[in-house]
């Protein structure tokens, strides 16, 4: 199984507002993944499908690459930290107010998915089997419910009509 990965470090962006959108493409088939982030809103989006398609590039460049981009999946995306430029903006009053430009670090790791073989089943009349065939599994009968008691259930209703007609009672 191929795995590849790809980083662009120092992108103006929070990790926060990048990691809302690499939530969308985490799982999915690369083709899949880039035709989300084409549509996606967030501005960070072209920055992530630049990644993710470095990313597919790596993998083919591997070893042992199938050829078939088609089976690659994001196996893992994630967007850390980078540094922060701190800036100042003059404020009223001879005061000034600190701007925090952040940047991050962004990663996507691509893997193969494994060809699925199906197993082959046993015929149902070969030797192993004894000739006989398996009854069709079916699931159990749900317990039965509990019964309920006997008690007549008041209403909340009822019981507030009886609190008021007793407090009025004491009340004369």
């Amino acid at each position: 199984m191929i795995e590849a990965h790809a980083t662009a470090k120092y992108v103006r962006t929070s990790a926060q507002k990048a990691g809302l959108v690499l939530n969308l493409i985490r799982g999915r088939d690369v083709n899949r993944a880039l035709s989300t982030l084409a549509f996606a809103q967030k501005s960070i989006a072209s920055d992530i499908a630049k990644v993710l398609r470095s990313a597919i590039a790596n993998a083919q460049h591997k070893e042992g690459f199938g050829g078939d981009v088609d089976r690659l999946y994001v196996r893992a995306c994630y967007a850390n930290q980078g540094p922060s430029m701190k800036r100042v903006r003059p404020a009223p009053m001879g005061r000034a107010f600190r701007v925090v430009k952040r940047t991050a670090h962004l990663t996507v790791h691509v893997a193969e998915r494994p060809v699925e073989i199906e197993p082959v089943a046993p015929h149902a009349t070969s030797p192993a089997s004894g000739g006989k065939q398996a009854a069709p599994r079916t699931r159990s009968a749900k317990p039965a419910a509990k019964a309920r008691s006997a008690k007549p259930a008041v209403r909340k209703s009822e019981a507030r009509k009886k609190a008021v007609a007793r407090k009025r009672a004491a009340k004369k």
